[in-house]
């Protein structure tokens, strides 16, 4: 099949069901939930490639909330691509980072892909990969073998502009309790060891080292426990921190410095601290300049504007889908489905994300991800650019 013809299937494919992908992602917005119970999410994805004619694993590789979906011959000779569906949310504030839009952008491009895979001898698989928002559920997917013998992977993000790729550095969470020796505040102060103090003194310590790390490094913190009552002396406190650096390597080193710091604010405070790394590490994005340009000409020639995440260096974030682009050749671009200024993690996010430019950006992602699949499907060159450059990529490339 002629690769023009393919596209126009395609496309019409997805027109045809517009409506339908964009109720779908209205109703996961209506219905936000957090990693790993994504249970209505899970279900309406899955029951719409069920209808369309997939092969659908549902509650894969041991997670409730993910699933295996195919399409095509398991002997086809063109390649085997997947398309990435996340679909959790934010606690409070809901789908403020727009996963209803990377869901049913996801299924549209599978819906209109499998229009094609078999007269294109191509293999389609769809990934439902939960807890993305911390719980590092295409780890555990990679893991169980989800991955094996997948030849190019995609998805798209919504942001408030459009970019080939996002810089997505490592990171890691990490929990800690100081623990000390309550008292009466008024009575006894003398015979306590306040936890607090210790927390406050250690977040204090990360507060200075937050000026010596490096500019593509991030550590954030909150607290979440202070004691129970102002006249205890708190025996217990909490906090959660995420860690970010360029790449695994230089994450580690960081850790190091991070645990130093917070250990410090408990020795100072007479307490005791203990810690746990509790979530699989998320891994840089690795970037596939081949793949980044079938993307961006395809979103281009549907109107959108794709500029090079070299021009946004403040366009800086985590996702898990890091520790996929290192095993396969993957991309990650952001579409627009917000105004200029919006930052995800907003409840103004949020808004946007099941409004026209949200909606917007669920057809047009599933329209340039479809294309890009034709393209590897038909062009058998492209692939190969593909992979050579992912073969090709150093650490320094990344």
């Amino acid at each position: 099949m002629e690769l023009t013809a393919a596209k126009s299937i395609v496309t019409d494919r997805i027109r045809e069901r517009s409506g339908q992908l964009i109720e779908i992602s209205h109703e996961i917005w209506s219905h936000p939930e957090l990693c790993f119970d994504e249970h209505f999410a899970h279900q309406i994805l899955t029951a719409a490639l069920d209808d369309a004619g997939f092969e659908v694993d549902r509650g894969a590789c041991g997670l409730d909330t993910a699933f295996i979906a195919t399409a095509g011959s398991s002997d086809a000779s063109g390649p085997t691509v997947a398309v990435i569906c996340e679909y959790d949310a934010l606690p409070g504030i809901g789908h403020a980072c727009g996963h209803n839009i990377i869901a049913a952008a996801g299924l549209g491009a599978a819906l209109g892909a499998m229009g094609v895979v078999d007269e294109l001898d191509g293999r389609l698989v769809v990934l439902g990969t939960p807890a993305e928002e911390g719980g590092g559920g295409k780890v555990a997917m990679i893991e169980a073998g989800a991955f094996r013998g997948i030849d190019a992977a995609l998805m798209v993000h919504p942001a408030d502009t459009d970019l080939d790729a996002f810089w997505a550095i490592a990171i890691q969470e990490l929990v800690v309790e100081f623990h000390g020796l309550a008292a009466h505040a008024a009575a006894a102060p003398h015979r306590g060891r306040n936890a607090l103090d210790a927390a406050v003194l250690g977040y204090m310590n990360i507060a200075a080292l937050r000026q010596h790390i490096a500019p593509s490094e991030r550590i954030h913190g909150i607290f979440t426990h202070g004691g129970d009552k102002p006249n205890v002396v708190p025996d217990h406190a909490a906090m959660q921190w995420y860690v970010r650096s360029a790449n695994r390597e230089s994450l580690e080193a960081l850790k190091e410095r991070v645990v130093t710091a917070l250990q410090a604010g408990a020795s100072a405070a007479g307490c005791e601290m203990t810690y746990d790394w509790p979530s699989y590490p998320y891994d840089d994005l690795r970037t596939n300049d081949a793949l980044d340009g079938l993307y961006r000409a395809n979103a281009q020639s549907l109107g959108r504007v794709v500029r090079s995440r070299d021009v946004a260096p403040e366009f800086m974030g985590s996702t898990d889908m890091g520790n996929v682009s290192q095993i396969v050749p993957s991309i990650h671009p952001m579409i627009k489905a917000a105004p200029d200024g919006t930052a995800i993690h907003t409840t103004a996010f949020a808004e946007s994300a099941h409004g026209p430019l949200g909606d917007a950006a669920v057809i047009d992602g599933a329209l340039a991800m479809a294309h890009t699949i034709v393209d590897l499907w038909s062009r058998p060159e492209a692939m190969t650019g593909a992979r050579d450059q992912f073969s090709g990529a150093s650490n320094s490339d990344r």
